[in-house]
């Protein structure tokens, strides 16, 4: 197996899987016809100020309106931001939120409740929007928001329940900012890059202009079965009846459109079509695939181990977001804990490699947008890495992926990519 030709293929796999969800690709298609009035864009998260350039440009160009007559804001992560035009980026904290987000999302509500019955609110989010969009519940400050982000993080919650409890200490999150863009009348559409096993609206970006099914003795529930010890004034707003986020049939949803322009799914399919062009048979294990990352790597390995024994020239591929539970010192993220467990796991075997890389371009460890994605596993990973004097089972013990292979140079580091489906996990065998 020569490895600068495999990782070529395993990032042309990557790649693709990236490219069928970028904005610009794919949200004109999307787009509303203009209103008479003026288009307010709300974006948030990853994707947000790609979103947010290409409606401007088609707006601007394609439909040739006055560019006075478009306004609004993308709160994007840092290193994420793009030029949009007359609307407004601004770099926040992820997954921390911090006080250019808190400012920012203030004026986010201040242009949702300002629109009137001939404009157009077009909300524009993706993966990340809940850090970035920071309206905390009456009597919550940001520094204990942080806290409790921290916490659920460090505790190996999933996206689903720290989601949870964001919405019931905000002010924007789980529908409320629908409530404030319709006050009055004016008309509300979100396009939505999804992130989220199951393309659940309301868990992408923690659901500002949908419905909420949750409710505030769940997100007690979460914070008790994690082991989380709360701020004051977040325990007292998990309380507080005035927070629980508005239901299916309110009138704040009425007339309210929402459409997902990509999926995980949708990329994940792109990925496997460049794998089949290059020779192999695709097993798709799906975009929402969960868990603990070294408990999903070993299941991998399993899979693939019985592929080389069958002699199958094979792509396995998978998606989802995994969880890492952190016990030790080290930098990374759920992509190179997988990548580091995986090696572990097919211990040099030949003839398998792989690559394991979160879509949006970084992965975690100093949470800069210089974080690397991912990381490859070749043959000879393990090898090299004794050969530089590293122990892999102990690095996985410390959750120090970032440092094995910054080692020995098997990170995966794109940059940010302005889009945001989740993870990508390929394994070649044969």
């Amino acid at each position: 197996m020569d490895a600068a030709r495999t990782k070529r293929l395993l990032e042309e796999i990557f790649g693709a899987c990236v490219a069928a969800a970028h904005p610009a690709k794919i949200l004109a298609a999307h787009l509303p016809e203009p209103p008479q009035g003026r288009i307010v864009v709300l974006a948030a998260g990853k994707a947000a100020a790609s979103m947010a350039s290409a409606a401007f440009e088609h707006y601007s160009n394609a439909c040739g309106l006055d560019p006075a007559r478009i306004t609004g804001v993308a709160v994007t992560r840092e290193g994420y931001a793009l030029p949009a035009g007359p609307i407004r980026v601004v770099e926040a904290g992820h997954p921390l939120p911090n006080e250019a987000g808190l400012t920012a999302t203030e004026e986010v509500l201040e242009l949702a409740a300002g629109a009137g019955p001939d404009d157009l609110v077009l909300a524009l989010i993706s993966g990340g929007g809940s850090a970035n969009w920071l309206a905390p519940a009456a009597g919550v400050s940001l520094a204990d928001k942080q806290a409790v982000t921290r916490a659920l993080l460090r505790s190996g919650a999933g996206i689903g329940e720290i989601n949870t409890v964001r919405k019931h200490l905000s002010r924007i999150k789980g529908g409320r900012l629908a409530a404030a863009a319709r006050a009055n009348g004016a008309r509300l559409v979100t396009l939505a890059i999804s992130d989220v096993p199951g393309d659940d609206p309301s868990v992408i970006a923690s659901g500002p202009t949908v419905p909420d099914a949750s409710t505030l003795a769940e997100a007690r529930a979460i914070v008790e079965g994690r082991g989380i010890t709360l701020p004051e004034s977040c325990r007292a707003a998990l309380n507080d009846p005035a927070n629980e986020s508005p239901k299916p049939g309110d009138s704040a949803f009425e007339g309210a459109e929402f459409h997902i322009v990509a999926t995980p799914a949708e990329a994940l399919a792109s990925a496997a079509q460049t794998a089949e062009a290059a020779g192999y048979r695709v097993d798709n294990l799906g975009a929402d695939v969960e868990g603990e990352a070294r408990d999903v790597a070993a299941e991998h390995a399993r899979l693939a181990f019985e592929a080389k024994a069958r002699g199958e020239k094979l792509a396995i591929l998978s998606g989802g977001e995994l969880t890492v539970t952190i016990r030790g010192e080290g930098k990374g993220g759920p992509n190179q804990e997988y990548a580091l467990a995986l090696a572990v796991a097919l211990d040099g075997a030949a003839g398998i490699a792989a690559l394991s890389g979160d879509t949006d371009g970084t992965d975690g460890g100093t949470g800069l947008a210089t974080d690397p994605a991912g990381a490859f596993v070749l043959p000879s990973t393990l090898e090299r890495a004794r050969a530089a004097g590293l122990d892999p089972a102990a690095a996985l013990a410390n959750n120090d992926s970032t440092g094995f292979f910054t080692a020995i140079g098997d990170l995966l580091e794109p940059g940010p990519t302005h889009t945001n489906v989740n993870d990508c996990r390929v394994i070649l065998v044969g």
